[in-house]
């Protein structure tokens, strides 16, 4: 059997509080449960258990070299429903320092955000399929700043992304 979807990750991270914080104020996850020195949160729009699990190791833990000095996972992407939300995302990335990229995939609209420990996550909305003309396709393998402006008129700021793309139609 194919796997269907990501049912949540877990990070490794140096204060569980300091990233329940973050994760909480920069992207609206909610804890839906919590021990010493773990919690395990959920996204506003999720019906999954949790979508993220955060253990703590400590203020000594080391930063992660993954991509620079070894293998290791480069990003987690979340998937959102508006350009709207998007621009409203990219603005409290940027008021907490967090906000380190954004990029027009042509498919996908993409912000990129480092967490208090600086693990880097994506949030991204994808081109629903009945807006996927040929000028769409043809840009995929090049990668341009994103104008969310520019994307917004096209597309409308409260066009639903990933209809027929990750959403069922």
């Amino acid at each position: 059997m194919p796997v269907q979807r990501l049912n949540h990750a877990v990070l490794y991270v140096r204060d569980v509080k300091r990233s329940v914080a973050f994760y909480r104020e920069a992207l609206g996850f909610e804890v839906v449960m919590g021990m010493a020195g773990a919690a395990f949160l959920q996204a506003a729009g999720s019906t999954n258990d949790h979508d993220l699990g955060l253990f703590e190791i400590g203020a000594a833990a080391g930063p992660s070299p993954a991509g620079r000095s070894t293998v290791g996972l480069y990003h987690l992407a979340w998937e959102i429903d508006t350009l709207d939300e998007l621009e409203r995302v990219a603005g409290k990335l940027t008021e907490l320092g967090a906000l380190v990229g954004a990029s027009d995939h042509a498919t996908t609209k993409a912000l990129y955000g480092r967490d208090p420990d600086g693990l880097e996550f994506e949030v991204s909305w994808l081109v629903p399929a009945a807006l996927l003309d040929d000028e769409v396709i043809a840009a995929r393998s090049t990668i341009r700043p994103l104008d969310l402006a520019a994307d917004k008129e096209r597309y409308g700021g409260q066009t639903r992304g990933g209809v027929g793309v990750s959403i069922p139609v």
